[in-house]
């Protein structure tokens, strides 16, 4: 190993050498000091294949952050390769299950590949340390994206089929590359203390289900036109218009709309809108959808509206022992940039005896979900990735029914959970930090957690918890939310004896209601009741810097605390 500087007899340079090696990250030694990949590597999850990735010549975090950015591409552009060559090699050999889980991994490499080639530019054309907090947050936040793509196709697969090495290999590889690269960047270019001390005030505008919009005469005819229809002046403007609708079609089922299904009315939305240019507004009509909608990643800044809660309906019955995915399972799927949906029910039929079956699967950044219905049973709401918040939302289910791995604020929603099979937990979150540098977890502010009609009623005792440990740096917060009794006292349920329970971070802030107590509550090193400096960080305008794009969706949201 060659080093910058040759070893000197002084005994004192031999010392401070040593402890410049033996630091891990120091904040006396400056970020672009040139150092052994030794000492870089051992500030990340896995310093070994860190090492062995990694030019054995010294330089400074910034040169080893964007080389470890430009191998985690290659990684991903090999693990492209080897899906593709290992479906063709045993397609007649797998389920269709199995089959499906491979297609899912290569929908999610073809992500993958984007948001680091995204990530790439952004590093490249930066200076060493000066690349502004919001960027920062951008990208950290698309590497732990990455990472999250990368732990759903090795789930996927690893439940479905016993994978053999020529797949396995490569990804493991990107694994621990992913890994690498966002423990690098953190180091490297996210500020220490960027976050508001106390939050931004409320952005309280618009009433229920409203949005001021602002639009072109003909677009605004059309609109004005829908909702003048009987029974459809829920979503009627009122006050200043704020939200900028670039065009408008409508979906209705009896045909006096200008598509009759939802996916045919997304299909005809421009591809790759940037925020500038406004929204295409989908006006769905009352009417039960039965169709699987999915909002592929080119739709960007799409504008779902609908007639109300169980008025405008998309319904979906597909689940895990019929044979899907848990990814593939999803009624409506959205990895479009900019989404925003308002005044719908999403549904999963399926049931509890169905397993895991999604309503909704949401993998879209800076995306929200407005006075809408999500209903299932287990799994309903699929948080997957990225940015997302959820306002006035009703969200019902049993088993782990809010789960992923996004950073997601759901403020002022209805949480219910269901009757599940006799002898089930209703654990509400399951969320699925993998790594400690995810800037990911789910902020649960100002809800209200009641049992729904099914379960208050059970015939048979159901034990419900505020969630569990789905993955080693699972990271859920409850802040000033109204708890019931169904609450069970301790709060929180294991996942798999002591998994997790020292890595995770649960807390709980302020809340209110006979569930609420927590002097009866588990007792985990990972579980903890803050005040009010460190609940500040998981509020909208700190955990999503939403006050640099909420404002622009016309939906109503609270910065700081309530």
């Amino acid at each position: 190993m060659a080093y910058l500087f040759n070893p000197l007899s002084s005994s004192l340079f031999l010392i401070l050498f040593s402890l410049l090696i033996s630091q891990s990250s120091s904040a006396d030694v400056p970020l672009n000091t040139s150092l052994p990949p030794e000492t870089i590597c051992n500030s990340t999850p896995h310093p070994s294949y860190c090492l062995s990735v990694l030019p054995h010549k010294n330089a400074n975090v910034y040169e080893f952050g964007r080389f470890s950015i430009q191998h985690s591409l290659l990684q991903s552009q090999n693990l492209m390769v080897s899906l593709n060559q290992y479906l063709q090699s045993y397609r007649s050999a797998l389920s269709q299950t199995a089959i499906q889980a491979l297609e899912d991994c290569k929908f999610l490499a073809s992500l993958n590949i984007d948001f680091i080639s995204n990530t790439i530019k952004k590093v490249n054309s930066s200076s060493d340390a000066v690349l502004p907090s919001s960027a920062a947050d951008d990208l950290q936040t698309l590497l732990s994206a990455i990472m999250t793509n990368q732990q759903t196709c090795s789930d996927a697969l690893q439940s479905v089929t016993t994978v053999k090495d020529e797949l396995l290999v490569p990804l493991l590889n990107c694994t621990s590359m992913y890994s690498v690269s966002l423990a690098l960047f953190t180091e490297g270019w996210v500020p220490k203390d960027h976050k508001n001390a106390n939050g931004k005030p409320n952005h309280l505008s618009f009433r229920k289900g409203r949005l001021s919009l602002k639009m072109s005469i003909k677009a605004r005819g059309v609109y004005d036109w829908v909702i003048s229809r009987p029974g459809r002046r829920l979503l009627q403007a009122a006050g200043d218009e704020e939200v900028v609708v670039r065009d408008i079609v409508v979906v209705g089922q009896d045909g006096s709309g200008n598509f009759t299904t939802i996916n045919d009315a997304i299909n005809a939305a421009p591809n790759n809108s940037v925020a500038s240019d406004g929204y295409f507004l989908v006006y769905v009509t009352a009417g039960v959808y039965e169709e699987y909608v999915s909002i592929a990643s080119n739709k960007r800044y799409l504008l779902l509206i609908g007639d109300g809660i169980n008025q405008t309906i998309i319904t979906g019955n597909r689940n895990v022992v019929d044979g899907s995915t848990t990814f593939d399972s999803a009624t409506l799927a959205v990895v479009a940039e900019g989404f925003v949906g308002v005044n719908i029910t999403i549904r999963n039929t399926a049931g509890p005896s169905k397993m895991q079956a999604v309503a909704v699967r949401n993998g879209a950044d800076l995306s929200v979900f407005y006075s809408c219905s999500f209903e299932a049973y287990q799994d309903t709401l699929y948080a997957h990735s990225l940015r997302q918040f959820y306002r006035e939302c009703d969200i019902y289910g049993t088993v782990d029914f809010i789960f992923g791995n996004a950073a997601v604020v759901l403020q002022n929603c209805n949480i219910y959970p269901r009757q599940p099979l006799k002898g089930q937990s209703n654990p509400i979150t399951a969320q699925g930090r993998t790594d400690p540098n995810q800037n990911t977890g789910t902020s649960i502010q100002n809800c209200t957690i009641t049992a729904a009609a099914d379960l208050a009623s059970s015939n048979f005792t159901v034990k419900t918890y505020l969630g569990r440990p789905w993955k080693e740096y699972s990271r859920t917060v409850y802040l000033q939310n109204f708890m019931d009794s169904l609450i069970d006292p301790v709060g929180w349920l294991e996942w798999n004896g002591d998994f997790a329970l020292s890595t995770l971070y649960y807390a709980e802030y302020d809340n209110r209601g006979p569930g609420s107590d927590t002097s009866n509550r588990v007792t985990w090193p990972g579980y903890h009741v803050i005040n009010a400096t460190d609940a500040v960080n998981f509020t909208v305008s700190n955990f999503l810097v939403g006050d640099s794009w909420l404002p622009q969706t016309g939906v109503p949201y609270t910065g700081g605390f309530v």
